[in-house]
């Protein structure tokens, strides 16, 4: 940081009429503060330590860093909690809510006893060695001896090990570990008012504990992805969206369909959600609490040019997530022959998975627009196309984050050089592979142990009233005609 003390002396502003200061800028008491700002001005800019950031002070910016954009995707599961609730029928509210909150807490304490240590502890491959005599995450061992310093050790020597670690263990271990919530999110929605509330959280559990973290093995952890293919992926668009998407893709064809989704003639019967302004303000939600995802992926904030790829990758972000709106409104008027705000909504969530993957290049950033808009795009086209295939995803979970996932993780050819098509191309094959076959032996064991759908009678009176015994609205349903909903405008205002 460089001081202009010239500009600070000479541009000075004078109180103007309304201010409290009445005395003039020449008078004595001005001159003599102006001598004595100059000379405090002097003095500071003569400490090097504005010059550069020392490590101490790197160290905590780094730990703030993941401790606050942990928070802003912590959030995420909030947003998630409103696009499902507002998705499904006013019958099922209530339960999403209750999914949500309990798949948060399985993925916290999972990935603090096994997950984190799978994912990144001496990992071989395809796997992490977990010390099972440790019982969950802990402080550093030089975090722990400066926190229970002995009677007469040197503070200093103790700190400066700290220090050299860049940034808190158990702020990365936060930071983590809410990634591994919002992998859990996405299964969520995909099977909503169909599957028993035990047995999804079963599942959550194998997924936080097991599945998630082998995948973070592989690629983040400095696995078999890595270190053989040079797979890139900078904030998930594979790890996270796409494990996320493939584990509801087993899911949603294990469990079928709800009851009279897909009539016998081929058509879709129509299930309005039940909050539309809810849906809306989930995913601003989630657009939010991307802006920590992939700006916090960065994992530093210690140094300028740290902050200086934060900043493109936020950017980027933003971008990408327009230009998938708009998208997703273009396409949605020539696909379902009228402007779609839930598949403009999932066209947002679509650009913002797409860029995910590598959202920190600083040249060409116009490939924001153009990724987050074929992103959008396909989102839009897959929505469709698995309704065609009779696969019944009520938040359009797996276009959004699947789909959008596996062409994110493809453009990272077209932005990083380092990328290539084989690496990339491995990565999406691997992890696919693996999520599906290790999801299906989950989904299909807790359907024949648990059981997985709930009966016809309680997805007909909702899971809210036979499952909780409350509701989400009990004042008042406000749901649209369901054959309204489904006309083209023009044959509604004629028909009305």
């Amino acid at each position: 940081m460089t001081v202009n003390i010239a500009n600070l002396l000479t541009n000075t502003k004078t109180p103007g009429p309304k201010t409290r200061n009445t005395e003039e800028p020449n008078s004595p008491h001005w001159r003599r503060r102006g001598i004595f700002f100059g000379a405090a001005v002097l003095c500071v800019a003569a400490f090097p330590v504005l010059a550069a950031i020392d490590s101490e002070t790197e160290f905590v910016l780094n730990s703030l860093s993941f401790l606050i954009w942990g928070a802003l995707v912590l959030w995420m599961c909030a947003g998630f909690t409103m696009l499902e609730s507002g998705s499904v029928r006013t019958k099922n509210a209530s339960v999403i809510c209750l999914k949500n909150i309990g798949l948060f807490s399985i993925a916290c304490i999972t990935y603090y006893l096994i997950g984190y240590d799978l994912m990144y502890k001496d990992v071989n491959w395809v796997i992490g060695v977990p010390d099972f005599l440790a019982f969950g995450e802990t402080p550093s061992p030089a975090e722990s001896a400066l926190l229970n310093l002995a009677e007469g050790a040197d503070p200093a020597a103790a700190m400066g090990e700290v220090v050299n670690q860049g940034f808190s263990g158990m702020s990365n271990w936060f930071f983590q570990m809410v990634f591994v919530a919002t992998t859990a999110s996405i299964v969520s929605g995909a099977l909503a008012e169909r599957v028993r509330l035990w047995s999804f959280f079963v599942f959550i559990f194998f997924l936080t504990c097991i599945i998630y973290p082998m995948v973070g093995a592989m690629t983040w952890g400095g696995g078999l992805l890595t270190e053989q293919f040079g797979f890139i992926d900078f904030a998930g668009s594979t790890i996270v969206h796409s494990t996320g998407g493939w584990a509801a893709l087993m899911g949603v064809l294990i469990v079928g369909p709800r009851i009279g989704k897909f009539k016998s003639d081929g058509s879709v019967h129509p299930t309005p959600p039940s909050n539309v302004p809810i849906v809306t303000l989930g995913v601003l939600i989630l657009w939010l609490g991307w802006l920590g995802f992939n700006g916090g992926s960065v994992l530093a904030l210690g140094s300028v040019d740290s902050a200086v790829i934060m900043s493109n990758v936020i950017a980027n972000t933003c971008l990408s997530a327009a230009a998938g709106v708009i998208a997703a409104l273009a396409l949605s008027g020539l696909i379902f022959h009228r402007m779609h705000l839930l598949v403009v909504l999932n066209g947002a969530i679509a650009g913002l998975v797409s860029i995910t993957a590598a959202p920190d290049f600083h040249e060409h950033t116009w490939m924001a627009l153009v990724i987050g808009a074929i992103g959008g795009g396909l989102c839009t086209y897959s929505i469709r196309l698995f309704e065609m295939w009779k696969i019944d995803d009520v938040v359009a979970a797996i276009p959004a984050h699947l789909v959008a996932g596996v062409w994110g993780t493809m453009a990272v050819c077209f932005t990083n050089s380092d990328a290539t098509f084989f690496g990339q191309l491995s990565g999406v094959v691997i992890v696919g592979v693996f999520v599906c076959a290790t999801s299906f032996i989950v989904w299909f064991g807790v359907d024949k142990l648990l059981g997985l759908r709930i009966s016809a009678r309680t997805e007909e009176l909702g899971q809210d009233t036979a499952e909780l015994g409350i509701e989400a609205y009990p004042e008042f349903v406000l749901m649209p005609d369901a054959e309204m909903y489904t006309r083209e405008p023009e044959e509604a205002a004629q028909q009305d």
